[in-house]
């Protein structure tokens, strides 16, 4: 079973989702540290990030789990590894391949069906788990988004919203797992919320519904 957590770069979600799995006792699960995970392996690999075939047979073939908030490939901690800025940008490029997504979703999938989770990601309520009985979908201004990712990464502002405004484009253009609202989600924007008031608004609908 899961909790369903959408939404565009900066809106909070691994925050909130983070939070929301805590207070209720479930697993953490982000759908986006599996893509890093493809990337990671593929370029320890030293495969070519524009090789579909070959990434997508790479996907399938990696084991990937959640243990706690910890994601692991093939029985190890990757956490740090997979934030590093290389492999930031090369999981960007692997996650467009129709093959890898297949592979990934399969694997949600799998995780799900055999636990409670908290996945949070931009497909997760529209392709990965439709049937989901909670479905949150979280936003913020572009502004408030930028603010959030400079303040973790450093970098200015006006360069942080400029790589938002490319991602949340090839976001919600691609042709697999395209980034939109489940028609029977919540939204919830978080441009004037705290991290804690959402987890609250969340973790309260989720007990309204019998869910947790």
């Amino acid at each position: 079973m899961v909790i369903a957590i959408d939404g565009p770069a900066g809106a909070g979600k691994s925050t909130v989702a983070r939070g929301v799995a805590r207070a209720l006792g479930f697993t953490y699960l982000d759908s986006g540290a599996m893509y890093r995970c493809v990337a990671l392996a593929a370029l320890d690999r030293h495969l070519d990030l524009d090789d579909g075939q070959a990434l997508g047979e790479l996907a399938w073939g990696l084991d990937i789990g959640f243990d706690r908030d910890t994601i692991q490939l093939d029985g190890k901690p990757v956490e740090g590894k997979i934030r590093s800025p290389e492999v930031t940008i090369a999981a960007s490029k692997v996650s467009v391949h129709p093959q890898v997504r297949q592979a990934m979703v399969k694997r949600q999938r799998e995780l799900i069906a055999a636990g409670n989770y908290v996945a949070e990601g931009r497909d997760i309520g529209t392709v990965v788990s439709p049937d989901s009985p909670l479905k949150v979908f979280l936003t913020a201004s572009e502004e408030e988004r930028a603010r959030r990712r400079a303040t973790e990464t450093g970098a200015s502002v006006a360069e942080v919203r400029d790589a938002i405004e490319d991602r949340d484009q090839r976001d919600r253009s691609r042709e697999h797992g395209a980034l939109r609202a489940a028609d029977d989600s919540v939204e919830v924007d978080t441009t004037d919320l705290s991290p804690d008031e959402v987890v609250e608004r969340i973790a309260a609908l989720a007990r309204e519904r019998g869910v947790a």
